[in-house]
């Protein structure tokens, strides 16, 4: 069109130079007004759903204090300090109410959420779901638990984000499956909490509800993409929530929170009813699954789930009910273990934790075989990475459409933005499917039963995941093998690790090594987690080496105590939950 208006300008093969130079800043100016306009539409946009956030917020402080005053004698203290099983227990045989947990948990879940911005939504339906529940002929395994969810995941009523622009304004005519069976289990949903924008980072910011920060230390991320569940739980407010996982986003905030995460293998619950920016993966397999604070909530919740309602609602997921016995066993294990996967060198606490880990497993009687993942460079960069954005990231950059990117994730957007001819070139044929065989060949010629490896940590300062995506190759791996994988606290860093850590020069010395050391650092104090992974569809011989972790770590807790390097913030370590 400007060249049409140019070819006026040219009255017998002259150019009028003023005219020409008027019609250009003339036309920049009307890009950049569209461009102002479309950006004010995106920001009124952004402003109404904070809003909407804001008065769900009001109407859970209404809920909460009228409940207070009608009960003024409820012990809310001693409710939030109940481990979920316990918890579980006393509502289904009475001596707890429904209503004395729910309310008590949505006024804790406010004081959270006012203190790192987690809660996104709250789900007003809650208080029917209260009075649904008491109705129940049967009781469920969850009946009367309070539940937060992610994001993302499907709520009847409510609008999946995925912290962006182009998905406000979509209400969700109904509930995804896992939360259809969470409440026919008498669970009650109660609060939607935040994700980075796209989900595709490991911190937790978006521009429209802003950033979430780690309850245990507010310089540090909570981790994401399930961020806001791991700063929710660890902060109190909630005792059991959903996040997902493809990258390590259930492992990831467990990790840097202090709590224990579980990524089952894709499909062993269900994922109808969830929103994505990416669509089309077939290498990388994604998961939803729990975040608590202990393995037997995580069981616990794996139980409820895997039951006929599940396979009924969903029947791409297989009618595999939790195997009681195997979670059950005490028979000794025969344990591969890495402390580094020559990828990304470990932080020295991610190393003591493992390596202090196997010497607490062998001590008890199991068998601990060194392992090497194979081919690890090539896992990242051909299976996961391509995998990831086999179609040149083309349907997640569709998503940032009429959206401004968060700042902590515009080093990652740079890079999906490279010409597609590149992006062509560099693709290669992806082979998942060899590299599983290739792994599980390794597992089974060493006959091992689980693995114990680091899990990335601890907690990172903010900003610095956006600018590390490859260091997750500790849990990204486990999403292209499609194995079950759980994460848990055993230590906390301690002063020495700090010191060493000034040491870090990481397997290249290079910017990306660097920043691993700048992202862990200031970090006495804050949890370690190890991870534990089994072959696809075993997640009850997972939990089960993972509940073998978690009570061989909190025996030696108590048998020695605070240590010469550790600080007053140690005293915090039964919180924890070491």
């Amino acid at each position: 069109m400007i060249q049409a208006d140019l070819w006026l300008l040219l009255p017998e093969g002259k150019v009028d130079s003023r005219a020409v130079v008027a019609l250009l800043c003339g036309s920049a100016a009307a890009v950049l007004a569209l461009r102002w306009v479309g950006q004010r539409g995106i920001q009124e946009k952004m402003e109404q759903a904070r809003r909407t956030r804001d008065l769900s917020l009001e109407q859970m402080e209404k809920v909460a204090q009228r409940f207070k005053q009608q009960n003024p004698r409820i012990q809310a203290g001693h409710i939030l300090s109940l481990p979920l099983v316990e918890l579980a227990e006393k509502l289904k045989e009475g001596s707890l109410s429904p209503e004395s947990v729910l309310y008590t948990y949505i006024d804790q879940a406010l004081e959270v959420t006012r203190e790192v911005n987690c809660v996104t939504d709250f789900m007003q339906g809650c208080e029917e779901q209260l009075r649904e529940v008491q109705r129940q002929k049967e009781k469920g395994l969850l009946y009367g638990v309070p539940v937060s969810i992610k994001d993302h995941i499907g709520c009847k009523g409510h609008v999946s984000t995925g912290g962006l622009v182009q998905f406000l304004g979509r209400v969700e005519e109904e509930d995804s499956v896992i939360v259809q069976v969470l409440k026919r289990q008498g669970a009650i949903p109660f609060v939607k909490t935040n994700v980075p924008q796209s989900m595709i980072n490991y911190d937790c910011s978006n521009l429209i509800f802003g950033q979430t920060v780690n309850p245990l230390n507010h310089k540090k991320s909570p981790g994401g993409s399930s961020g806001g569940e791991g700063a929710l739980i660890a902060g109190g407010g909630s005792i059991l929530g959903f996040g997902t996982d493809v990258a390590g986003s259930i492992r990831l905030p467990s990790s840097f929170c202090g709590l224990c995460g579980l990524k089952p293998t894709g499909f062993r619950l269900s994922i109808h009813g969830l929103a994505s920016p990416i669509a089309g993966m077939k290498s990388v397999t994604g998961a939803v699954g729990p975040m608590a604070r202990d393995v037997d909530s995580l069981a616990l919740c794996m139980r409820a789930l895997l039951c006929d309602d599940m396979f009924r609602l969903d029947p791409t997921v297989p009618p595999l009910p939790f195997d009681e016995e195997v979670y059950s066993s005490s028979a000794p294990l025969r344990i591969g273990y890495y402390d580094g996967d020559g990828y990304f060198q470990p932080s020295p606490s991610m190393r003591r934790a493992v390596q202090e880990t196997r010497k607490l497993l062998q001590e008890a009687g199991h068998t601990l075989i060194p392992f090497t993942p194979p081919r690890i460079d090539y896992m990242v960069d051909e299976l996961f990475t391509r995998g990831l954005f086999s179609d040149g990231a083309a349907n997640l950059l569709d998503k940032f459409k009429g959206d401004i990117v968060d700042p902590n994730l515009k080093s990652q957007i740079n890079c999906y933005r490279l010409p597609t001819l590149v992006k062509r070139i560099l693709a290669l044929i992806l082979k998942p499917v060899a590299y599983r065989t290739e792994f599980i060949a390794k597992w089974r010629e060493l006959e091992l039963n689980v693995m114990l490896c680091p899990a990335l940590g601890p907690a990172f300062n903010k900003g610095y995941p956006g600018k590390l995506f490859a260091a997750t190759s500790y849990t990204n791996l486990y999403n292209v093998l499609n194995f079950p994988a759980g994460v848990l606290p055993v230590t906390v860093v301690t002063e020495a690790d700090e010191e060493e850590l000034k040491n870090y020069r990481g397997h290249y010395s290079d910017p990306w090594d660097k920043r691993l050391r700048e992202a862990v650092e200031g970090a006495t104090g804050l949890p370690v987690a190890v991870q534990c992974v089994a072959l696809p569809w075993q997640e009850e011989l997972c939990l089960r080496f993972m509940k073998e972790v978690e009570t061989l770590a909190r025996k030696r807790k108590r048998n020695v105590g605070p240590t010469d390097d550790d600080d007053d913030d140690d005293d915090d370590a039964d919180d924890l939950h070491l």
